[in-house]
């Protein structure tokens, strides 16, 4: 099994990625824009957090369905907590988690195809 770390960059939030990251996803609304993060998404079995939940900044926008999760010290936008939105609906029996891509340690971004989502007509 591959296992790949994340942090943020003071190093308060910390987490692993349970499998290989094959592709990252650049969505074009206007939080992931502003973030300038960029998705890998996976299963939440394939996700552990290593910070107490309880340090986590969180951002919830408008329907307040996405857990956008972020450092507070730092401000480094680290993971979300999401329904799957693959059918253009939210699919809450099939959550994801998307990893900000940018934070994970010794990780080569270049290496992987970015697919660009129209986020800012989608939802």
């Amino acid at each position: 099994m591959t296992t790949i770390s994340g942090s943020c960059h003071c190093g308060a939030t910390k987490f692993e990625v349970l499998e290989s990251v094959t592709e990252v996803t650049a969505c074009t609304c206007s939080i992931c824009s502003k973030r300038g993060a960029l998705w890998s998404y996976h299963k939440p079995a394939q996700f552990r957090l290593l910070t107490p939940r309880e340090s986590l900044a969180t951002y919830r926008w408008q329907s307040r369905m996405v857990a956008h999760h972020f450092c507070g010290s730092c401000g480094c936008t680290t993971f979300t907590e999401t329904p799957d939105w693959s059918t253009g609906e939210p699919d809450f029996d099939n959550p994801k988690v998307a990893v900000n891509a940018r934070v994970l340690d010794d990780f080569d971004l270049a290496a992987v195809p970015v697919t660009v989502i129209d986020g800012k007509t989608l939802w």
